[in-house]
């Protein structure tokens, strides 16, 4: 196929005509033609008075070498996007392979290797989505915590109830096939092409039901309420894994896909060894702030055309103390929400519906920590702040589950918030009043109120007075690394063991994570031939 770049329609022109642009283009007959695809499409907001979709697009043509020859601007040969299986290894395995988690990394890897024919065993602690659901609905609408399945555990991971946002930095061709085979499970085929593609939580429910069913008709096993309490290690090699209810299983090879909120796990895996250290992470709060607002800021008076939803962004501020300060998985039309997993321990995140129609956007807000941030040099320190910034958000809102909130003019003139203003949060068990001064170190705080005045320079309106801080955001990336080894993939301690995905400190998303459980099982399958059962 031949690539297009930069076709240009304006915010009034149908995107079906992207075909005479492309007969335009190339100066050939509708018969020519064969038939054409997007490959990538965005918004141009940058000039006042003018909103334009710029779009890529492949082209099949009867006589494309004909066309190349030409050397027209902007049109080249496509590149190839179709994703190719590794080539089988030659050793054995002994035992059918395990993945250790059901979340974008796990998730992915078991496809790949049930694709294969290596008819995996998965193993997720939580609950299949549709039980998941009503114990979070339980905590959402009662306050009663179900500690073993929640947002952050049971089926498609903490993703699942997010704004299912699927962009990644990552420039990798993976990331193609992860789309794919969420268009090929029910997604918008939109996914393919947006430049900031996102699915919805709603959607992403039947979305990982769907690759859990193709999973199994391949011959793998999914096992829910399935917690891994220890790994079984001989000889610096794994061996079998034993759950919670006593089964022991025997394994060598398991991808450990086990998302940043296992700290169980990370204490098992430190206890026997297993190589970890603590990396930089962020906390902070969730802001938010009325749609229309960002609307107005982004799409000025395009604002409220249809065509262009609800408008995002991703800001970033560096303070006067040298820490970054970022917004973090923003959620246009969203809600914030209760995720805490650990009873007594409050956390907040974002999550949108696919319409994105809430009369709110919220974003983390979030500052850099470092491992000298924490209190001891402990691999697992990272894990102790955390909770213990949890634990204060529990005691702050109230130890109900209500979650400490701040007006970010209080904020910012150093007062306590006594009630809250025309922005009525959005959080399900309700907010208390605070100050997110008695939550947060200064070396959180000050970087913070930097950030939001210098950040509403460049999006009007992000220091609005009646705005919402909502704490805390605890659990934006792992506060470990399981370390690996770059060419097998495997724990650099102990043989057999693959860290994956956000868990392992490998990835930060649906996508990069579902990348790097691709990359695991890539490197399970080029070396072992699949178990005979």
């Amino acid at each position: 196929m031949i690539r297009i770049t930069q076709i240009k329609l304006s915010i009034d022109e149908p995107v079906s005509k992207i075909k005479a642009l492309i007969l335009k283009k190339l100066k050939i007959s509708e018969h020519e033609l064969l038939n054409y695809r997007i490959y990538k499409e965005s918004i141009d907001a940058r000039h006042r008075g003018e909103i334009d979709f710029i779009y890529t697009v492949d082209v099949a043509l009867q006589n494309e070498g004909k066309i190349l020859a030409k050397n027209l601007k902007n049109v080249s040969l496509a590149p190839k996007l179709d994703y190719k299986n590794p080539e089988h290894g030659i050793k054995k395995m002994q035992h059918r392979p395990l993945v250790i988690g059901f979340g974008p990394a796990g998730m992915f890897a078991a496809l790949l290797l049930a694709q294969n024919g290596y008819k995996p065993i998965v193993l997720e602690r939580g609950e299949a989505v549709d039980e998941r659901v009503k114990s979070i609905d339980e905590f959402w609408k009662k306050g009663k915590l179900n500690p073993k399945s929640n947002v952050q555990f049971g089926e498609g991971g903490a993703g699942t109830f997010s704004d299912g946002k699927l962009t990644s930095r990552v420039r990798d061709l993976r990331g193609r096939k992860v789309l794919e085979e969420f268009v090929l499970a029910g997604a918008p085929e939109d996914i393919l092409y947006k430049a900031h593609p996102h699915v919805g939580t709603d959607l992403l429910r039947d979305i990982v039901k769907k690759i859990r069913e193709q999973i199994i008709a391949l011959g793998g096993e999914v096992h829910f309420e399935a917690q891994v309490e220890q790994f079984i290690i001989e000889n610096q090699a794994l061996t079998a894994v034993k759950l919670v209810d006593g089964t022991v299983i025997n394994a060598n090879q398991a991808i450990l896909a086990i998302g940043h909120s296992a700290r169980d796990t990370f204490s098992e895996l430190y206890d026997k060894g297993i190589q970890i250290t603590a990396k930089p992470f962020a906390v902070g709060v969730r802001i938010e702030h009325p749609q229309k607002l960002i609307n107005k800021a982004q799409y000025k008076e395009f604002a409220e055309n249809k065509r262009l939803g609800a408008a995002e962004y991703r800001l970033t501020y560096k303070s006067s103390s040298g820490r970054g300060v970022y917004t973090f998985c923003m959620c246009p039309g969203g809600l914030v929400v209760p995720a805490s997993s650990e009873t007594g321990r409050l956390v907040t995140n974002g999550m949108s519906e696919h319409a994105r129609n809430q009369k709110n956007a919220n974003s983390g807000l979030l500052v850099q920590v470092f491992p000298e941030d924490f209190p001891t040099t402990h691999p697992l320190a990272g894990v102790e702040f955390q909770r213990e910034l949890e634990a204060k958000a529990f005691e702050l809102g109230g130890s109900s589950y209500k979650a400490p909130a701040q007006l970010v003019g209080d904020f910012l003139d150093g007062k306590a918030s006594t009630a809250m203003g025309t922005v009525e949060p959005s959080y399900a068990l309700g907010v208390t009043p605070s100050d997110l001064e008695q939550l947060f170190p200064e070396y959180i705080t000050t970087p913070m109120k930097e950030a939001i005045i210098g950040l509403d320079k460049k999006l009007h309106g992000f220091a609005l007075s009646d705005a919402v801080l909502t704490g805390v955001e605890s659990r934006s990336s792992s506060p470990v690394r399981i370390n690996r080894d770059e060419e097998s993939f495997q724990s650099v301690s102990t043989k057999g063991i693959y860290p994956s995905g956000e868990g392992a400190g490998f990835a930060g998303g649906i996508v990069s994570a579902a990348i790097d459980g691709l990359k695991c099982a890539e490197a399970l399958i080029s070396e072992f031939v699949p178990p005979e059962i």
